[in-house]
């Protein structure tokens, strides 16, 4: 999950936007391990190729294929959500007869398509969020979203020093549940001490109470928005709630597009200096919008790492039989995150924004 319009990367994004959202991009004269070719055939089926977190998980794929001897075919979603199109992505991997799938989920609306392509005997990854329940993949390759979020909670109570904290989360979706806005929102909050009693929605929490993260305080919840983790969207969240109550001074965000926004709504209304902003993914530009101030701390996570892990295992499987495993203790394998910010706090890990400009999206 994810920046857009803003990265410097833009040019290779609008490039990416521009494929029709099921061109094939071809490795070899054939695509599918079913044409004919003894070439593994894989599908890599994104969320959308208009966030340059999921052009990097097609970079990386592209690249491993080429060297694995791969027909990789690419495919994506219109935009955030949009179910139908990875559905139909689905169905084409089947009929092409390949060995393995690669996704990103749009959603629980794509599972039936996911369970008739199990039972058609094609190995199905997931990649960065973990559908529910994680059994109804074969594995996920994915960051550990609650962690990610805890990590940015903590920090951010840490940062307030018992000041009272007036929050506005600005998550995901509010029409469809998917286990990285839950985990990401979630895990924010119990970094600040603020306990979710019902952890099968966003929302549960009581709208005011107590904090005990850092050195614990008082906190008024301003709002839950939806963003589609886009920063078009970020602004028009944040702008909502801000419209409801001017007084927030702490923005949770789901992903670097929705800070982005959120941080235009902050600095058109006067309000982005004091205003503590976090968010998660670690991007190239979110991680320089840490270096400059815009984003106090975001926990960096590893797109192109999920899908060469992914690409590695259909492969392994495809020619020994051996699956991948799940990380011990979790129900997906764990590919790591970690804490950056200009700000360090005594005894919770973070690397700079310098550090984390070298490995952002994993490259």
């Amino acid at each position: 999950m994810n920046f857009t319009a803003t990265r410097s990367t833009g040019k290779r994004v609008l490039a990416a936007a521009a494929i029709a959202s099921l061109t094939a991009i071809g490795l070899a004269a054939c695509s599918g391990s079913g044409s004919g070719s003894d070439k593994v055939g894989v599908s890599l089926i994104v969320k959308t190729t208009t966030n340059p977190y999921f052009v990097s998980m097609e970079d990386a794929a592209k690249a491993d294929a080429a060297k694995a001897g791969v027909n990789l075919t690419l495919a994506a979603g219109k935009q955030d959500g949009d179910v139908a199109t990875q559905v139909q992505a689905i169905e084409s991997a089947i009929g092409r007869g390949d060995k393995g799938i690669l996704i990103t989920p749009n959603g629980p609306g794509v599972q039936n398509a996911i369970d008739k392509a199990r039972k058609a005997g094609l190995y199905v990854i997931a990649l960065d969020t973990v559908p529910t329940p994680p059994s109804s993949v074969d594995i996920t390759f994915a960051t550990d979203n609650f962690a990610a979020g805890e990590a940015i909670g903590k920090w951010t109570a840490a940062q307030l020093n018992g000041k009272a904290a007036d929050i506005a989360m600005l998550d995901l979706f509010n029409t469809q549940v998917v286990s990285v806005d839950l985990n990401r929102d979630q895990g924010f909050l119990k970094g600040m001490g603020i306990a979710v009693p019902d952890s099968s929605k966003n929302g549960s929490e009581a709208k005011s109470g107590s904090y005990t993260g850092g050195t614990g305080g008082s906190y008024t919840i301003a709002g839950h928005q939806p963003t589609n983790g886009d920063a078009a969207d970020g602004r028009t969240a944040m702008e909502t709630i801000l419209a409801k109550d001017p007084n927030v001074n702490v923005v949770y965000t789901i992903n670097e597009p929705a800070a982005y926004g959120a941080y235009q709504a902050l600095q058109a209304a006067g309000k982005a200096k004091g205003t503590i902003l976090v968010s998660i993914d670690g991007g190239c530009t979110g991680v320089s919008q840490v270096k400059s101030g815009i984003i106090g701390a975001t926990s960096q996570q590893y797109p192109s790492k999920m899908a060469s892990l992914g690409m590695e295992a259909i492969v392994k499987l495809a020619k020994t039989g051996q699956k991948p495993k799940t990380t011990n203790g979790l129900d997906f394998y764990n590919t790591g995150s970690q804490l950056v910010t200009n700000t360090a706090v005594p005894g919770l890990k973070s690397i700079t924004p310098d550090a984390a400009s070298s490995i952002c999206w994993g490259k």
